[in-house]
């Protein structure tokens, strides 16, 4: 059972389940602000005469009476015929803007209440990390970018995974080992069809160089490390980082270690399509089984894609290998 309701912000909350004929809600780990598209028929037997909708309007979603989505419009389409498609996006839209920022010594989670409060959204819960970035500097960068900036760099020095996303109308920050699902999807449960692929192609680097300058001295050290059994498997995967010249030998040492240890693999990538869950989304854990491909394991959900057509809900789920 689903809900779908609409605030114009003129007073009135118009609840239009009855108008929607489809409903698609997409997430998505990194990157992209949550999504939720709407068709609806205007001009149906229950449509009250005084009912509008413009941009900026708030959609609000509900289904199995779980608060799933809280965002706004931002286009609208019609035509001729009494067909209206609305286009929302969460919170998460609102930091796609660019500005300057300057940190030091302060994690994931407070960067992200800085951003938030001088852009006036609204936060909940904030995981705190652990871990200081020493320094950031951030000029003309979209305020996504920084944040997710923010939580690799979290993730190179921990090897903890952070999702940030919009939880119904507030940014929230949360470790992975808390957005483990209680259920698994495989050929006996919801899976109907599925995509596998392993890749060197992106994201995967068996050579990791390390530059640090130091401008009093105008000199340049180079960090080195590399697995030559890969190099001889795959050929030469470089990546080139340059780091700051604070950090010290150890500091840059730890940083070579946790990078090769984070790269120097095989990218697995997995498709699925399934009977929909509502319960899950991008960032989730969830356990796969596929016997034809001797897999038996957790995996990370990187995009989840929600379609609803009056009783048929099917999701489709891109998945990486922790």
């Amino acid at each position: 059972m689903i809900e779908v309701l609409l605030d114009n912000k003129n007073g009135n909350v118009w609840d239009i389940t009855h108008l929607v004929t489809d409903l698609t809600w997409a997430t998505s780990r990194t990157g992209k602000p949550a999504s939720l598209d709407i068709t609806f028929v205007r001009g149906g037997l229950y449509e009250e005469r005084s009912f509008e909708f413009n941009n900026g309007d708030i959609i609000r979603f509900r289904k199995d009476d779980m608060n799933v989505f809280y965002g706004y419009v931002f286009s609208i389409d019609r035509g001729m015929d009494e067909s209206v498609k609305l286009k929302a996006y969460d919170q998460v839209r609102y930091l796609l803007s660019n500005d300057y920022y300057r940190f030091a010594d302060v994690t994931a989670a407070q960067i992200i209440q800085r951003i938030a409060e001088d852009n006036q959204l609204k936060v909940g819960r904030l995981d705190d990390t652990g871990y200081r970035i020493p320094k950031m500097l951030e000029e003309d960068k979209k305020l996504l970018d920084i944040i997710c900036k923010a939580i690799d760099l979290t993730l190179i020095s921990t090897k903890r995974i952070y999702v940030f996303y919009d939880d119904f109308g507030e940014l929230s920050l949360r470790s992975v080992d808390d957005m483990r699902v209680d259920f698994a999807l495989g050929e006996q449960s919801l899976l109907y069809d599925y995509q596998y692929s392993r890749s060197i192609d992106k994201e995967t680097y068996n050579r990791i160089k390390l530059s640090q300058e130091n401008k009093e001295e105008n000199t340049k050290k180079i960090y080195i490390a590399q697995d030559s059994a890969n190099i001889a498997r795959w050929g030469q995967l470089q990546l080139y980082k340059s780091v700051d010249e604070q950090l010290n030998q150890a500091q840059i040492s730890e940083m070579l270690n946790q990078l090769i240890q984070l790269k120097n693999r095989e990218q697995k990538t997995l498709r699925v399509d399934a009977l929909g869950d509502i319960r899950l989304r991008a960032g989730c854990v969830v356990p796969i089984l596929i016997e034809e491909l001797d897999i038996n394991q957790t995996f990370l959900v990187d995009q989840c894609s929600h379609k609803i057509e009056g009783e048929n809900h099917t999701m489709t789920l891109e998945l990486r290998v922790i």
